[in-house]
């Protein structure tokens, strides 16, 4: 079942003259790019199903498909990083994602405007991983703190703004300019990687194990599209259930076949190295928290709190600039003092903001909310890129491309199961409240069944909160196996 591939040995390029900056830049307008997209059309869900004339499930798959090739494609990312060059790669993912948003752009249908989203998709899924792994390779693990917390930065800056400038163009133009806006910022940023971007990584060409990618197209993709699309069908559906079942036993079978291959498309051997391990374990939890917060958030706002869907992106505007700001600074204070002086309070501080957000009612000011955001965000800066490097610092050089896939499949597979998971507890919550109320069909009893909905799923939140806590004081600062660190570049 293997293609016949010679897996020769490369041999790595000279770093020693390598200019990180413009690499670096590169990098960072091809992410913000493709994050600021994504959330670019969360805000106009409601105009495209009248533009399209469709329902809400079917609308959702703009987002459900999108989350799906790329939980479907990062996990291969590790082998086509040893086919291909890191230019090739970043190239070729920002071209498939320009393609995809103007298909998207110009979309007379919504099967159309489906194409061009997929399109767009298999783009970030090819880009998110290499970003990663190229800072790996081009920065010594002493610098490697600043340089995450700068993608950092862009990955949490470009959600951030995204809601709010979709609020401003759905209220002045239609929504094709949300694909429109885009497509100037992708050949820049095209033109700016074909001047400046350089090979950094080791071709070694491994052999190609079909067996393996069907397993994981399989696994990956049944796992995020039945817990994706269970809000809407329900945990009952049979589609919902099948497919979850269908993808653990072909993810099951994908992880005895990587354990067994001597050239694997996911290196699992990566968990042997005990840090990688527990930040990954780390990750995963606070990723479903994560995830599950920005939707539940928006829903209570302009459900509860009645607020617009602009409104609602301007209240959780400060949140995100904040946490962008904080993620180099976070970086900074990553490469001087280690990871255990910023992974444990930052935990601390995402369960006291969920805490607090278990007792916010209907009657809550929109500055009290703002807060309690800005206090959650501020945590996962000081968790999230630290916790990641310090994992990935531990791993030898030739896993860097099998890390960096691990940990953004995970992230994709942990944001679906941890939305559908507090989706579906705030809508039992919600449906218990009302069978109890007086007058189920009164407005005001409407809103306060979604409060008791929103409180029981942060309640789980909280839990799960804990759990991240206890595993991040196990968090300590780690080095690459020896005779790694001396590979890595001098440049500056």
């Amino acid at each position: 079942m293997n293609a016949s591939s010679t897996g020769t040995k490369g041999t790595a390029p000279d770093l020693s003259k390598i200019r990180r900056g413009p690499i670096v830049v590169a990098l960072i307008i091809g992410a913000f790019v493709a994050i600021l997209n994504e959330t670019l059309l969360g805000n106009a869900f409601p105009d495209l199903m009248k533009a399209f004339d469709v329902s809400a499930s079917t609308i959702q798959w703009l987002s459900t498909a999108y989350m799906l090739v790329v939980g479907v494609l990062v996990p291969v990312t590790a082998l086509l990083q040893q086919w291909y060059t890191t230019r090739q790669m970043f190239l070729g993912a920002m071209i498939l994602f320009l393609i995809g948003t103007i298909v998207s752009a110009t979309a007379p249908e919504f099967g159309v405007l489906l194409t061009g989203r997929v399109i767009q998709a298999l783009g970030t899924g090819l880009m998110l991983p290499v970003m990663m792994n190229t800072i790996l390779v081009i920065f010594p693990p002493e610098k490697r703190g600043g340089a995450m917390g700068l993608i950092g930065l862009v990955i949490m800056f470009a959600p951030a703004i995204g809601p709010t400038v979709s609020g401003l163009i759905m209220d002045s133009l239609s929504w094709h300019w949300l694909f429109y806006l885009v497509i100037p910022l992708a050949v820049f940023s095209i033109i700016f990687a074909a001047v400046y971007m350089k090979n950094v990584s080791e071709i070694t060409k491994p052999k190609v194990d079909i067996l393996s990618i069907i397993l994981s197209t399989v696994g990956f993709g049944g796992i995020v599209y039945g817990f994706s699309s269970s809000g809407s069908a329900g945990w009952s559906d049979p589609e919902v259930y099948w497919t979850i079942i269908v993808g653990a036993i072909a993810l099951l079978l994908f992880i005895w076949r990587q354990l067994v291959l001597k050239d694997p498309v996911m290196d699992l051997r990566a968990f042997k190295y005990p840090m990688f391990a527990l930040v990954t374990i780390l990750l995963f939890v606070l990723m479903m928290t994560l995830f599950s917060t920005m939707t539940l958030l928006p829903m209570f706002l302009q459900g509860a709190l009645l607020m617009t869907a602009f409104k609602s992106g301007l209240t959780m505007l400060p949140g995100g600039v904040v946490n962008g700001i904080m993620a180099p600074v976070a970086g900074k204070l990553f490469d001087k003092f280690g990871p255990r002086v910023l992974v444990t309070p930052g935990i601390i501080l995402v369960v006291i903001a969920i805490w607090m957000f278990t007792g916010v009612g209907a009657s809550a000011s929109t500055g009290y909310v703002v807060t309690i955001h800005i206090i959650m965000l501020v945590g996962i800066s000081l968790v999230m890129m630290p916790a990641q490097t310090t994992g990935l610092n531990q791993l030898p050089r030739r896993l860097y491309p099998h890390g960096t896939a691990i940990l953004n499949t995970l992230q994709q597979v942990s944001g679906a199961i941890g939305t559908a998971l507090f989706i579906s507890i705030m809508s039992n919550g919600s449906k218990d409240y009302l069978k109890g109320s007086s007058d189920p069909n009164s407005p005001g009893e409407k809103v306060q069944a979604l409060v008791a909905g929103v409180h029981n799923a942060f309640w789980i939140g909280l839990v799960i909160g804990i759990i991240a806590l206890v595993i991040g004081l196990f968090i300590r600062r780690t080095r690459p196996p020896e005779g790694e660190e001396s590979r890595a570049p001098a440049g500056h």
